[in-house]
C-alpha cells in the first residue's frame, strides 16, 4: 500500500452560504491530492501525457461526514491499495485540525492510449515507480 499526504487550505470562494466547504469541492481537493501523490510516484500528469497516456476519471464516490469551513487546514490521506491494471483507482481520507475523519472518497481513472484513444493497460514504467514507493 502506497499513502501520500497534502495539505489544503480552505478558500473562500470554496464555501457556501452556510459557511461550509461546497460538496463538489472536494472533487477539486482529490485531484490535488492524487496529482501530488502521483508526482511523489516519480510522474507528473503532464510527463504521463507526453508519454501517450491520458487518464480520465471513470468513477467518483464521496462520504460526507462533518463539515470543513473556511480557513480549515485540512489534511488528505491518498491510498493506493493495489496495483493499476487496465484502470488505477485511488483512495481519499480527509481529515480536520483535530484529526477527525471529516469525508472519504474514492476515484477511478482509466489509462487510454493518447493515439488511439482507446483504453489500454498501465505503462509498465507507472508500475515500476510505483511499486518502488510501495516498497519504501
Amino acid at each position: 500500500m502506497y499513502c501520500h499526504e497534502t495539505k489544503i487550505r480552505v478558500r473562500y470562494a470554496e464555501t457556501d452560504q452556510m459557511g461550509v466547504v461546497h460538496h463538489s469541492t472536494y472533487a477539486l481537493y482529490f485531484e490535488e491530492a492524487r496529482t501530488e501523490a502521483i508526482r511523489i510516484l516519480g510522474f507528473s500528469y503532464r510527463e504521463i501525457e507526453e508519454k501517450g497516456i491520458f487518464m480520465p476519471v471513470i468513477d467518483l464516490k464521496i462520504k460526507y461526514i462533518k463539515p470543513a469551513q473556511y480557513d480549515d487546514l485540512l489534511t488528505i490521506k491518498t491510498y493506493v491499495r493495489e496495483m493499476p491494471s487496465s484502470s488505477f483507482r485511488f483512495e481519499y481520507e480527509t481529515y480536520n485540525a483535530n484529526n477527525q475523519c471529516i469525508n472519504k472518497g474514492e476515484t477511478t481513472l482509466a489509462f487510454v492510449n493518447r493515439q488511439s484513444n482507446r483504453p489500454c493497460r498501465a505503462p509498465e514504467w507507472l508500475l515500476e515507480g510505483i511499486q518502488k514507493q510501495i516498497e519504501k
